[in-house]
């Protein structure tokens, strides 16, 4: 058996690795374009912030360490030109020398990654607009914060945007974070990207939202970056992070089929449209866990996945990709925000019913010293409570309680399942009913009927509905800082002995700070015969959601000393 693998990184240099433990009487050949073949793409932000201050941590296998451990033929600054199908051989080119040779195999890995998108706008290709995909981006961006930069333009509101942000903020330099659409963090829901935005320009970060680049041009050693509407910021530098988008240029080139996405088409057994040729990584169109709709997700354990997948089918052993479902997570500056499954706008554009939930418990135990809140929205399915989807942000503990979440998903958990999650607990650690429990208990009251619920955008707040009572459960102090636009006070511990203050022919929208008391009194009123309402996740996500009508300086989650 002769294996080539074109490309290294997670889904190449893990394939070449799986390959070798399955046969050592294989040979197998790495081709690498660049000089790395194995690096922590995800820790290039932390070396330009220095936080990471040893550049050789982030080279993960050397040339000489795979031909070392695993006797891989490892041959870099090698780029492939193109597959001859027929006659199952591929054309190399030796970058340095130019040398041009053909090379023989009987199966074929493709991980060729993905490319930095690089919109067409004048000034584009300038020196001082860099991009972050390699190692040797990484040493470009770095040497331009060491030189001494003060004013740095960050161009795209998503993950490596966001780390690029937290990263630079270590140098005291004035960031400037551009967008085209009017928020950040595209990919998942805005009200809960908003929370993220607001502690981000709590930390001095300027915020350029809805505005789309035009174009760059150079001047007297700076960068200027021309926005919508003649709006200018000139920088020392600027990043630009719009997305990426998969490198197929080889597989085009050789015929195979390419998806709806853009990405290589591959069965579930990594196989493209030629049996003898499998694809990996950012470049491949993936199944989506949740909706079964094609999909790109470039993410770094997806593409070791299907890279140990690809070689185990390649030596015979029957081996399938599940699909991903898009786990991610990012801290920026003290907070923390992940996501898994299916967002609430990828449900709606999938046609999916769904429920939603919101929920603002604590990372651990109320009683132990620093205790944060953690921001949580779950989606689950209305008819049977099948778990579709998660997003939460918080100072600690976020991290726990997604992975949970994640492996729900996997296992085709429901809601009924976290209520019986048994999950470790230690005051300093958790709680003994864990977020993760109460958001089963939340969604499992609404789906057995035992609580009614609405979400801010159903609140009528533009003008007052004659047929509808908004009530604010939370103390007269709590009132007095903020409400929502016409609500009444009444005191959740005053409620019962108040009760005849409220309407039997209206319907009631109740809330508080968070949604447990306003819980309560659902279940007080719905048995004293009013029709009622709980307003999911209370005040505080009633300001994420709406904030033109309200704001609370409790949005963003902060530790308690």
């Amino acid at each position: 058996m002769k294996l080539l693998i074109v490309g290294g990184v997670a889904g190449g240099a893990s394939a070449a690795a799986r390959g070798r433990r399955l046969s050592e009487q294989a040979e197998i050949v790495l081709f690498e374009k660049g000089p790395y073949i194995s690096y922590a793409n995800c820790g290039l932000p932390y070396y330009i912030g220095h936080v990471i201050e040893d550049r050789n941590k982030l080279l993960v296998f050397t040339p000489e360490q795979m031909k070392k451990r695993f006797n891989i033929d490892v041959r870099t600054s090698t780029e492939v030109l193109r597959i001859e199908r027929q006659e199952k051989r591929v054309e190399v080119k030796k970058i340095d020398t130019g040398e041009l040779y053909m090379e023989s195999y009987d199966k074929l890995i493709l991980s060729p990654g993905a490319e930095p998108i690089k919109p067409l706008i004048p000034g584009i290709d300038g020196t001082k607009v860099m991009t972050l995909r390699s190692v040797q981006d990484m040493d470009k961006i770095r040497v331009a914060v060491d030189a001494g930069a003060r004013k740095v333009t960050v161009i795209g509101g998503g993950y490596i945007g966001l780390e690029m942000v937290d990263n630079l903020s270590n140098f005291g330099l004035e960031i400037h974070l551009v967008e085209m659409l009017p928020r950040i963090m595209p990919l998942i829901d805005p009200e809960i990207a908003f929370i993220v935005q607001e502690h981000i320009k709590s930390r001095g970060v300027q915020l350029h939202l809805g505005k789309p680049v035009q174009g760059f041009k150079e001047a007297e050693g700076r960068l200027v970056v021309r926005l919508h509407r003649y709006e200018e910021i000139e920088c020392n530098f600027a990043v630009l992070s719009v997305g990426v988008k998969p490198s197929t240029s080889l597989a085009v080139k050789a015929g195979l089929d390419i998806g709806p996405t853009g990405g290589i088409k591959v069965d579930d057994y990594m196989r493209t449209s030629d049996p003898d040729i499998y694809a990996v990584g950012d470049a491949v169109e993936v199944k989506d866990f949740i909706t079964s709709r094609p999909a790109l997700i470039p993410l770094a354990g997806l593409a070791n996945r299907q890279g140990r997948i690809a070689a185990d089918n390649v030596f015979g052993r029957a081996s399938k990709f599940r699909g991903a479902q898009g786990t991610v997570i990012v801290k920026v500056f003290d907070l923390t925000v992940a996501s898994t499954g299916a967002s609430e706008i990828k449900l709606k554009e999938a046609g999916i019913a769904y429920e939603k939930i919101y929920l603002h418990p604590t990372n651990h135990a109320q009683f132990y010293p620093g205790a944060s809140d953690i921001r949580f929205k779950l989606l689950y399915s209305p008819e049977d409570g099948r778990i579709l989807g998660a997003q939460i942000v918080g100072v600690d503990g976020v991290d726990k309680r997604v992975d949970v979440i994640a492996m729900a998903i996997q296992a085709g958990m429901t809601v009924f399942d976290l209520e019986e999650c048994e999950l470790a607990y230690a005051p300093q650690l958790g709680a003994a009913k864990d977020p993760v429990n109460m958001a089963g208990f939340v969604a499992s009251n609404i789906l057995k009927g035992d609580c009614n619920t609405l979400f801010a955008s159903d609140v009528p707040v533009d003008e007052q509905n004659p047929n509808i009572l908004v009530l604010d459960v939370r103390t007269s102090k709590e009132y007095q800082q903020g409400t929502v636009p016409g609500a009444v006070n009444i005191p959740l511990d005053e409620l019962r002995a108040r009760i005849g203050e409220l309407p039997k022919d209206k319907k009631i929208y109740c809330f508080c700070r968070a949604g447990l008391r306003s819980y309560i009194a659902n279940r007080i009123l719905k048995q004293n015969g009013l029709e009622v309402y709980n307003i999911s996740g209370g005040y505080l996500t009633f300001c994420s959601s709406r904030p033109e009508m309200a704001y609370c300086d409790e949005i963003v989650p902060k530790k308690v000393k």
